[in-house]
């Protein structure tokens, strides 16, 4: 850590930053609210939108942003985000300054800005030691020189508040607004006399910054560290160039390693034996984005971290490896991170930035245990190879979004036991691959994607054959989704055929089978606009599989009545559906899935037995929603929207029978949720209606967020508070 004294000066990273304006948090004490003025080099603000501040929130050039708070720990932190390298031209410094409401700044105990880069590293760290009658203050700057940046620990008050401080850079400001925001306006204060003086409490700095040395970073002391052997594996970090573009597995603004929705903490490390409950400060503000919390020990005890409050555990087990990793997510509504250990030996924890990821682009990768992988590589098949000697669980998942619990999470390998040898696809990079439940040495391969030869069938769309047989299918309309219209003919049972998707590496995954889906109907196939798809039919009859194009489903406005399997298209918003049986034969299964393009992600709406089943039709934002019913030839069945007021709200008790949706209003609960059959789950939807979190993934008790809940279960199920 970089400590500088007031006046000091020291370089800073060519690359995003976040700044921390923070004190402690003792109650009775004036608040502080930060803010950042960008100056010309007559040291002038240009306009008003050069004041950034939390009425005010962004810059418009986007370099510049106020971020939220974080509480907890005994520390409040106001968070402000620089995009150094995207910072206009013209824009010569960004000072950091801060307003006291209410008192002086010599009543805010423990009062410093921080800056850190992306990777964690703390790049400056300045405390003012000397603050008095000040109402405003000036913490520090970043200014240009040489073509670099540099951070000055300014430490200048003014007796005189905000107006004085905004009038030394060339604002005007007004007295405060009902709403307690300051009235900031460029040029001449509106006032009929001449502006107000500025009145510094202590000597103005000279006009441009002096070079001087900075402290030396003091040594960190920990009455618990015990330290551990050093990391064997040399991991480096992971960053992209800043200012880069996301893909399907990002999603918004990029930051210094192509993320959206970046990890707000320095690095935090702490070691001890045996158990503890850890804190991580400064506090992060609302709607950080996740962070990695990585674990090493010594021997071969369990260990377990588990998060208080919450029922999901980031590590239970044996670290193989003696060191594991695992993706967290902070409080959305911003707070401390706390983390319960226990161990019987030595241990140490870190919390790192996303930006610590292990690096994967190309080639193979091998580790050990849990851990948390940067892919930035091109879409490609992944494949997998876990050892068998150990008899645990491995799960593999790609992480999109800008929130853990946000995230769009696709399981792409779970396996209980046993050895693994398989294949899955993975989209272009960069995205977040994360190894979790499990004890074992494991293997990743990226092999890049062939453009394939085109098929003899392009034209027509239309296969014929008998018995078993692989086949190329070319979607008509490469980019979008297209519709399968398949005739099974024969005497074979229903559950005798299938056609199955073949991956590059000639692996296999369901697609259609008579069971499910009958002999004949119409499905949807291309959901992510794929050109090509290998498939194997499996019948000892003959078939018919006839593409189509998306247009040729119809459109979903009303309740509809249907026979057999179909695909319903759907412009709404998202919203909430009920199927039943609309005859009197209930054999085989009646099911309704909503496909979204362009994510190619599916989610149940309902898995109906002899009653209505009620359940989510998401909608992927500005893209293309259909919903496929699953049923046989001879089912018929009907589906129509529902209210949201027909939803029942989590109070004493919930309950039900079959796929059904609950209502959690309030702040986070511990319930029990349980059915008499079949392995029911519980799963957390988001504002499209996804499921964005598994509640029941996890041993219970669980604990469900406000918002829409959404039951899977066939038989008799109910949700309570947890006693």
């Amino acid at each position: 850590m970089t400590h500088i004294i007031k006046g000091a000066n020291t370089p800073v990273p060519a690359g995003p930053l976040r700044v921390a304006v923070g004190r402690g948090a003792v109650p009775g004490t004036p608040a502080v609210d930060a803010s950042a003025l960008l100056l010309d080099a007559a040291g002038r603000v240009r306009g008003d939108a050069d004041l950034v501040f939390h009425g005010r929130p962004r810059h418009p050039s986007g370099a510049v942003r106020h971020v939220g708070v974080g509480q907890g720990g005994g520390q409040f932190a106001e968070w402000l985000e620089l995009d150094l390298p995207n910072i206009e031209p013209a824009v010569q410094r960004v000072v950091i300054a801060g307003s006291c409401a209410g008192g002086t700044f010599g009543q805010v105990p423990g009062l410093y800005a921080q800056a850190v880069a992306y990777d964690g590293t703390i790049a400056a760290h300045y405390e003012v030691t000397d603050a008095s009658t000040e109402t405003a203050f000036v913490l520090g700057e970043f200014y240009r020189r040489d073509g670099a940046w540099k951070f000055r620990a300014v430490g200048q008050g003014y007796d005189s508040g905000l107006a004085g401080l905004a009038t030394d850079f060339g604002c005007g400001a007004a007295a405060p607004a009902a709403s307690g925001e300051p009235i900031v306006t460029t040029g001449v204060a509106k006032t009929a006399g001449p502006p107000p003086v500025a009145q510094p409490a202590a000597p103005a700095g000279p006009a441009a910054p002096t070079e001087a040395p900075a402290v030396p970073p003091p040594s960190p002391s920990l009455a618990d560290a015990r330290p551990l052997p050093p990391d064997a594996t040399g991991r480096p970090g992971f960053s992209a160039p800043p200012g880069s573009s996301g893909s399907s597995c990002a999603s918004g603004s990029s930051g210094a390693s192509g993320w959206s929705g970046p990890s707000w903490s320095p690095p935090y490390v702490r070691s001890g034996t045996g158990a503890a409950t850890l804190t991580v400060d400064p506090p992060f503000p609302p709607g950080a984005g996740p962070v990695i919390v990585e674990a090493r020990v010594r021997g071969k005890d369990r260990l377990t971290v588990r998060l208080p409050g919450r029922a999901d555990e980031v590590f239970d087990g044996v670290l193989p490896g003696r060191r594991g990793r695992a993706l967290v997510q902070p409080p959305r509504k911003g707070g401390p991170l706390r983390l319960d250990v226990r161990h019987d030996g030595d241990w140490t924890i870190s919390v790192l930035p996303l930006s610590a990821a292990r690096p994967f682009g190309t080639g193979t990768v091998r580790g050990q245990g849990p851990d948390v992988l940067a892919y930035t590589g091109a879409a490609a098949d992944l494949r997998i190879r876990v050892a068998g000697r150990h008899q645990g669980r491995f799960r593999l998942s790609c992480h999109r979004g800008d929130t853990l619990d946000g995230l769009r999470r696709p399981e792409l390998l779970h396996s209980d036991s046993g050895r693994i040898g398989t294949a899955v696809r993975i989209s272009d990079g960069p995205l977040l691959l994360v190894v979790d439940k499990c004890h074992t040495d494991w293997e990743l391969t990226a092999l890049p994607l062939s453009a394939g030869a085109p098929s003899a069938d392009r034209k027509s769309g239309v296969h014929e054959g008998r018995g078993q047989k692989t086949i190329t299918l070319v979607n008509p309309q490469p980019g979008r989704p297209a519709l399968v219209r398949y005739e099974f003919r024969g005497a074979e049972p229903a559950y005798g055929l299938e056609v199955r998707t073949v991956g590059r590496h000639g692996d296999e995954s369901g697609w259609l089978s008579g069971y499910a889906h009958g002999n004949r109907g119409v499905s949807l196939a291309f959901a992510s606009g794929a050109a090509e798809s290998t498939v194997r039919v499996r019948h000892s009859g003959e078939w018919t599989l006839r593409l189509l194009p998306e247009e040729e489903a119809p459109l979903l406005t009303g309740p509809v009545e249907g026979k057999g399997s179909t695909v319903l298209r759907y412009q709404g918003p998202p919203a909430l559906m009920r199927l039943r049986r609309a005859s009197a034969a209930a054999g085989g299964r009646l099911a309704a899935w909503a496909w979204n393009h362009p994510s190619g992600e599916p989610a149940i709406i309902a898995d109906v037995g002899d009653r209505p089943a009620l359940g989510p039709l998401w909608v992927h934002p500005g893209g293309s929603v259909f919903v496929a019913v699953a049923a046989s030839e001879y089912t018929r069945w009907r589906l129509a929207p529902a209210s949201f007021d027909e939803v029942p709200v989590l109070g004493g008790r919930a309950q039900g029978t079959g796929y059904g949706v609950v209502r959690h209003i309030g702040p986070d609960t511990t319930v029990s949720y349980g059915s008499n059959c079949g392995d029911p789950r519980l799963c957390q939807l988001d504002e499209n209606l996804f499921p964005r979190r598994e509640v029941t993934a996890t041993s219970g008790p669980y604990v469900v967020s406000e918002g829409i809940l959404h039951v899977r279960a066939l038989g008799d199920w109910t949700i309570e508070p947890h006693r």
